[in-house]
């Protein structure tokens, strides 16, 4: 009965995918029956991609990985500014595309074919052709250059863009758009005018920025309403997060995905961090809503980008299998990152491995099953047969911290002002190794961007200061470790002051030093970085060690043993390694697997009749 629902919402979908000019008929839901898989162009081109390298991600899509299950080709942020760039926005003097209702238009010297104020129409057209369908990214809110000319707004009698708009709650960090107001005359139409447009032009999917974080409730039902109205099924996706989950049940009632942390990058700690996200929101999984992982920072990326230079992911093969494990058993929907005609075998085979994603399209009950720390058990049931799906992950970065080897520990610092900073000076005689430690302070960690300005030891030998001396090991939770520089690449700014001299870094975060002798005093200020005062959500402690903050060194892999009757199953069971592709044979009451640090095993599990 299971699988036949399944085919029916496929069929339905099929049918209103094609249909244009009269109100879609059908619940949102079944337009996203399985999670959406597809590509992205922001991990690899920024705001900066061209019309022939969406086709040439189209044309390797449907030649290689459509038959996967792989269908959408999305075109990312700021495709209506002429001159935008590489490696941050151009916030100067962007030359914005825009029509005479104040909707924007892609930019013709980027997307040829949208000459003649086609806008996508002929892009869409030729990723249908493929078998394929297309998105596009969209800021919320209105363009200010709308509001500065007082545009008119479509389907209204004399509205103005002027007329609907506050400046409260722009977003920070892009400032293309105002905050539109809900309740104001012209609201509604506007946002209809714009899906009425992407309608037209064939769009397919939608992902909406700046909505989740701070949570913009009515706006989103004013992009629910225009959508179940412009006569076109469009997959709505929102972003970015994280998105709280004390609005989970709202979400589900408007949007078929949705992000669960701010943007993700080939950093082990930004996937770390997600294990601990999935766990508040696997009780909210689909059919047809489904809380969303972020792109795969997988293959090449950054041709353009805005994180670092041109490269492959710097994520090791057993951290790929393990992003791929945990969004495929989660259930995210899987939007590929990198250039995907730049694809090397190793990536193509994590895209397509059947056995891996029958996980993400025919399991439920999807659950988990064991936290100890560093060893993480996922299950699912197949929506097939009576066989049990089990991820199992071995991270030895997420050890408990024990806090009471620490030399040091803070008080919370957060957003507020005089509660921003703190001042350390910390006795560190006869110490070989020093490890500085920025933890979340109890509210997740998005946004923690901290700084240790001007760390320094002092003693016989003089004064060192830290910016001098290599780490041994730096690991944190969002971006890079930066010397003299934010975590965001920035000027360090604590208390509205610059510094010259500091480390930016996110919770949570290590850095190992080996210390020379000389030295018995560490001094330091540890603040919140300005770049994330506005986002009013960052809590963070500073801890000092002597030693390593997490006991003993971790082991290279782990033994983890998974009890068949946790999964209510008896008698004898068959095995089958999913990424391995191969039987591991019968096992009677436990499967146990060795899984390598930062690295995970997939596996079917059947009773055997």
């Amino acid at each position: 009965m299971k699988t036949t629902t399944f085919v029916l919402l496929v069929l339905i979908y099929a049918v209103c995918g094609s249909c244009t000019g009269k109100k879609a008929d059908t619940d949102f839901r079944t337009w996203a029956p399985t999670p959406p898989m597809g590509w992205n162009s922001w991990d690899c081109y920024g705001p900066t991609v061209e019309e022939h390298e969406v086709k040439a991600n189209a044309d390797y899509m449907a030649d290689k990985l459509k038959k996967y299950g792989w269908e959408y080709i999305v075109v990312d942020i700021r495709w209506f500014v002429q001159n935008d760039k590489a490696g941050g926005y151009n916030q100067t003097d962007p030359v914005y595309v825009i029509d005479s209702y104040g909707r924007y238009m892609p930019a013709v010297n980027r997307f040829p074919s949208a000459m003649d104020e086609k806008g996508f129409k002929e892009l869409a057209d030729y990723v249908h052709r493929k078998g394929l369908k297309f998105g596009i990214h969209i800021m919320r809110g209105i363009p200010k250059v709308a509001v500065e000319k007082k545009m008119p707004i479509k389907g209204t009698n004399g509205i103005t863009a002027d007329q609907i708009y506050s400046t409260e709650l722009q977003c920070t960090w892009l400032r293309d758009n105002y905050t539109i107001v809900a309740d104001n005359p012209g609201a509604q139409e506007y946002y209809n005018s714009i899906f009425e447009l992407y309608a037209s032009w064939g769009v397919d999917f939608v992902k909406v920025d700046d909505l989740s974080r701070p949570y913009h409730k009515a706006e989103i039902e004013l992009i629910r309403n225009a959508i179940d109205n412009c006569g076109r099924p469009i997959v709505l996706s929102t972003s970015p997060g994280a998105t709280p989950v004390e609005h989970a049940a709202h979400i589900r009632e408007h949007a078929n995905m949705w992000r669960l942390v701010d943007d993700v990058w080939d950093t082990w700690p930004q996937i770390s961090h997600l294990f601990d996200v999935c766990e508040q929101w696997y009780p909210y999984i689909g059919p047809g809503t489904w809380p969303d992982c972020d792109m795969m920072p997988l293959g090449r990326i950054s041709i353009r980008g805005e994180r670092g230079n041109d490269r492959m992911t710097r994520m090791t093969k057993d951290e790929q299998i393990a992003l791929m494990s945990l969004w495929t058993i989660f259930r995210s929907p899987l939007m590929f990152g990198g250039d995907l005609p730049s694809n090397d075998d190793f990536t193509l085979s994590l895209l397509t491995n059947a056995e891996v994603l029958d996980v993400l399209k025919f399991s439920n009950n999807n659950r988990l099953l064991l936290n100890n720390g560093s060893t993480r058990i996922w299950l699912a049931n197949d929506t097939q047969s009576d066989d049990v799906f089990a991820a199992l992950f071995y991270n030895s970065d997420q050890q408990k911290m024990d806090e009471s080897l620490a030399i040091y520990s803070s008080d919370t610092l957060t957003h507020k002002p005089g509660e921003q900073s703190t001042t350390m000076k910390v006795n560190i005689a006869g110490a070989k190794k020093l490890y500085l430690v920025v933890s979340n302070g109890g509210d997740g960690n998005d946004w923690d961007h901290a700084d240790w300005i001007a760390p320094k030891v002092t003693g016989p030998k003089g004064t060192l200061l830290l910016t001098d001396l290599g780490w041994v090991k730096a690991t944190t939770g969002w971006g890079d470790v930066q010397v003299n520089k934010s975590v965001g690449g920035n000027s360090l700014v604590v208390n509205n002051k610059t510094y010259d001299s500091g480390i930016g870094t996110h919770s949570n975060s290590v850095i190992e030093y080996d210390l020379p002798e000389g030295y018995d005093t560490f001094t330091v200020m540890g603040g919140l970085d300005q770049e994330c005062i506005d986002q009013q959500g960052a809590t963070v402690q500073f801890h000092v060690f002597k030693q390593n903050p997490y006991g003993a060194e971790a082991a290279d892999s782990a033994e983890i043993s998974l009890k068949l009757a946790d999964l209510g199953l008896k008698g004898k069971c068959k095995v089958r390694d999913l990424w391995a592709k191969e039987d591991l044979g019968e096992v009677d009451n436990q499967v146990s697997l060795f899984v390598n640090d930062h690295g995970a095993r997939m596996v079917r599990i059947s009773a055997v009749k």
